[in-house]
């Protein structure tokens, strides 16, 4: 049975990203603005194995409490926030020690809302500064915060100064994940909240990816220069990725129907709620792969060694998309599937290597003896 659906999925829901960029200055498909790579221009690459291989070398640390965001520090030890307690705790690599950092003050759970993604400054090393995305009473919002070591455990986190707030709130679809891009501006993926029109009004800062300066103010390039939205027509945006030529990868939960892997373009339409997967409609932008909510239900997604490394929450597996510039190389592949239950967060370690977030105490999940844990893998 599992055999047949990888099939299917190799026959019929792989596309190529549809779309080009606009005359002028804008870069070439899927790339940040301001980069000159494109998929013609670029050098050919050594393209990954069409089969891959994961092996979990260790664990790296467990006992976590409702996960979500994690950022990589300069250091080697991880942060990583707790989106019902609003806390954050930094993780040694090493040794899997635990040091309390302190509280993002504000942060509202409710539902799939709380703190959610978590960035380093571009700058970090001088600014020390960590950027947040939670859901507080009125909205979700992005704020930044001084990281200060050398204060006591717990007291490390400086007061937060909001950079955009006004992201619709709900219950659900509350997107969440953020990331600084290759051009130093900081994205974030963002849900329409279960109000569907909210994808398709360029004036919501809801079902979209949003494109900000580090102040939070609209990047150069943007499609409309006075407006931080990047990319519309979004049901749930949870991860954001980068590939070798800058190209903007991000993972997305579909309604009933299908999931979502999409290549990003300024100013493109990604279809919700006109269409769910691939449509084939003109004005809406495919996605380069789609599956079944059931095997999916999408979070982080990393580029690591050619392949688009995906994180899912039901469908409780890895995913591997193994990419030939803009499209598949092969059909995507499944790994762990159900031995580690809900996958959320998934991250670069080095060459060859990934950081895994496991997800069950979010009240969805089964929790197990360890639960919530960060696995070290070493994947081809």
């Amino acid at each position: 049975m599992r055999r047949t659906v990888v099939t299917a999925l190799a026959a019929a829901t792989l596309v190529l990203a549809a779309g080009c960029s606009s005359a002028g200055s804008q870069p070439g498909p899927g790339a940040t603005p301001g980069s000159t790579a494109s998929p013609a221009a670029a050098p050919s690459a050594q393209l990954p194995p069409a089969k891959g291989s994961v092996k979990v070398a260790r664990t790296v640390t467990d006992g976590l409490k409702s996960p979500w965001g994690i950022a990589p520090l300069p250091d080697g030890g991880l942060l990583v926030g707790s989106r019902d307690d609003g806390t954050v705790v930094r993780v040694d690599t090493a040794t899997g020690k635990k040091t309390a950092v302190g509280s993002v003050p504000g942060v509202d759970h409710q539902g799939e809302g709380g703190l959610l993604g978590l960035a380093l400054s571009p700058t970090y090393a001088s600014d020390h500064l960590v950027y947040a995305y939670f859901t507080t009473e009125s909205d979700n919002r992005i704020a930044r915060m001084i990281y200060d070591q050398q204060r006591p455990a717990g007291e490390q986190l400086g007061a937060p100064d909001t950079i955009l707030r006004g992201i619709p709130k709900g219950n659900n679809h509350n997107g969440g994940r953020i990331a600084f891009g290759p051009d130093k501006m900081l994205y974030a993926g963002t849900g329409e909240t279960g109000d569907r029109a909210l994808a398709q009004d360029k004036k919501s800062l809801g079902g979209k990816i949003l494109r900000m300066t580090p102040d939070g103010q609209p990047g150069y390039g943007n499609p409309e220069p006075d407006s931080v939205v990047y990319s519309y027509g979004h049901r749930n945006v949870q991860g954001l990725a980068w590939d070798a030529q800058n190209r903007l990868w991000a993972s997305e939960f579909g309604q009933d129907t299908w999931d979502e892997l999409n290549l990003i373009e300024p100013g493109k339409n990604y279809g919700w709620p006109v269409v769910e997967g691939q449509g084939g409609k003109p004005g809406y932008v495919d996605p380069v792969a789609q599956w079944k909510p059931s095997e999916a239900s999408p979070s982080g997604i990393a580029y690591a060694d050619g392949s688009v490394w995906m994180a899912a929450l039901k469908g409780e597996r890895l995913w591997r998309v193994p990419l030939d510039a803009t499209k598949p190389l092969a059909a995507p592949e499944a790994f762990l599937t159900g031995q580690y239950g809900r996958l959320r967060t998934v991250l670069t370690a080095g060459p060859g290597k990934l950081w895994l977030l496991t997800n069950n105490t979010d009240s969805r999940g089964i929790p197990k003896p360890g639960d919530d844990r960060i696995l070290e893998l070493d994947v081809t």
